[in-house]
């Protein structure tokens, strides 16, 4: 499987869910603080189109989810490790 890149801020309770979500779940990822580096927060708002909502995660492929919930980020997951 590739690299899962979760794009948050610890100050984001969906972020700290879904963050949650995959380490239950033994997903590695990469996690990438747009907080606190400026270039990060603009990388996220292009991949999910404009959108300024967090997290962004960048699945293996490109598939990109905004704001996932766990079923989502579940069904996703699971797609990107068939």
């Amino acid at each position: 499987m590739g690299e899962i890149v979760l794009y948050g801020a610890d100050w984001c309770g969906d972020c700290r869910r879904a963050k949650a979500w995959l380490r239950e779940n033994g997903v590695p990822f990469t996690e990438v603080d747009v907080e606190h580096d400026e270039a990060a927060r603009e990388r996220a708002v292009e991949i999910a189109g404009g959108r300024k909502n967090i997290p962004v995660v960048v699945l293996p492929g490109g598939r990109v989810l905004v704001e996932p919930t766990n079923v989502e980020l579940a069904e996703a997951v699971r797609a990107a490790t068939a």
